[in-house]
């Protein structure tokens, strides 16, 4: 509560409060009433918002189900203030360093915390618990002490009630050390942010690794290069073993082993030399095959959606006859074996080697289709445009299916 009055002291008429009530506590919606009570004797418009916490890691989930609804009453224009004192950081820090954080989580809490979807402001960080304390006593200010907080089933009670004190008796000045040292890990995080964006800017371009340009970084390099790139939008860089699994499973594969590696809803692949990060949806879609046949009619000028993406039917100096436009032709998946005899070229070979060499990815194969009418192959439709094939049915100022955008381009691949 003493955070609320000293907002209110610095900007009255600019704050507002919202209290998050996790509803695990069986007073958590007294708790909300008293705080709406000291909002109206300051005139500061308070919101109570009730969240539903998920499954799981309890103190986790609450902080996530917190944070979402603080987003969901943010205005654009605003930031919010935390009362987080200097005790919460150097706790934040051990509970890390004991998690076996790196870098990242050895920076705990910034003062201010700029992110994509919200800034966040903690003017008490550098103040400790009994200074704080000893205000509020001064000016008369109720807090409400959670019962949780003595509940040494959670870590962060455990350690303030039995760790802490253990640590105080032998260290005095261990909590304004270890803030400190949050602050000397904050320094050494934006160092390694710059670093990083110049290895990012290098070595990935559209959340495709290229590994030849990635093997000339140094190993800590590579390992935070790829830590980095596998928290992409997320909160949590990967466990270390995570990432050495990308490296031994994937990176330092056989080339043609066609390894992959999910993690957070990605499937990292590697093709060749580059190594791609391709979302759950684009990498498993192989694995639920297209309908056998289907009949296909075309005209000209007709644009046809297509698996491996949109063509348009258009005149061509060579192409397929005329007299097949408005006649049923059959489009059937490959089921291997097959051989194509491309228009131009000399003798058939097989369609796997057609594919191969062209370099259509493992994980978009599955949207290569067969066109072909009384047994007959006419041509072929694959992520790479359409690919006639040699035919009776091949003529002079014929038609041909033109790609006008691959699959690539209209899904998210990466």
């Amino acid at each position: 509560m003493l955070l609320l009055h000293l907002m209110f002291f610095l900007c009255p008429e600019k704050i507002r409060a919202i209290y998050v009530d996790h509803q695990l506590q069986s007073g958590s919606a007294e708790w909300g009433r008293f705080v709406q009570h000291e909002c109206q004797k300051l005139s500061i418009p308070c919101i109570v918002q009730p969240v539903i916490v998920a499954q799981g890691n309890l103190e986790n989930q609450a902080r996530e189900a917190r944070y979402q609804a603080y987003l969901k009453h943010l205005q654009p224009n605003e930031i919010l203030v935390l009362a987080h004192h200097q005790q919460d950081q150097a706790e934040t820090l051990m509970l890390r360093l004991l998690s076996g954080a790196g870098v990242d989580g050895l920076s705990a809490m910034k003062r201010v915390d700029i992110r994509e979807d919200l800034t966040i402001w903690r003017p008490l960080l550098d103040i400790s618990r009994e200074q704080i304390c000893q205000w509020a006593a001064d000016l008369n200010i109720q807090n409400i002490e959670d019962p949780s907080n003595q509940n040494n089933d959670y870590d962060r009670a455990w350690a303030r009630q039995i760790l802490w004190p253990l640590l105080s008796e032998r260290f005095p000045k261990m909590q304004a050390a270890l803030a400190r040292t949050t602050d000397l890990m904050q320094d050494a995080q934006e160092i390694l942010q710059d670093v990083l964006r110049q290895d990012t800017d290098v070595c990935i371009q559209d959340n495709i690794l290229d590994l030849s340009k990635f093997s000339e970084l140094s190993l800590a390099r590579q390992r935070q290069l790829l830590s980095n790139w596998m928290k992409g939008e997320g909160q949590y860089r990967p466990a270390l073993d995570m990432v050495q699994r990308l490296q031994c499973e994937v990176i330092h594969a056989r080339a043609d082993a066609q390894a992959a590696l999910h993690w957070q809803g990605f499937y990292y692949v590697r093709y060749q030399q580059l190594v791609y990060k391709l979302s759950k949806e684009i990498y498993l879609a192989g694995q639920q095959p297209f309908s056998g046949e289907q009949q296909m009619i075309f005209r000209l000028q007709d644009r046809i959606d297509l698996p491996s993406g949109q063509f348009q039917i258009q005149a061509a100096a060579i192409g397929l006859s005329l007299d097949l436009l408005n006649q049923h032709l059959k489009l059937t998946q490959r089921q291997g074996g097959e051989k194509i005899h491309l228009c131009g070229r000399v003798g058939s070979w097989p369609l796997k080697k057609a594919i191969q060499d062209a370099q259509i990815f493992p994980w978009m194969r599955h949207t290569i289709q067969i066109l072909s009418i009384d047994d007959v192959m006419l041509g072929v439709f694959t992520p790479k445009g359409f690919w006639l094939a040699e035919s009776a049915y091949c003529e002079v100022e014929g038609w041909q299916p033109v790609s006008v955008s691959s699959i690539s381009e209209h899904k998210d691949e990466h």
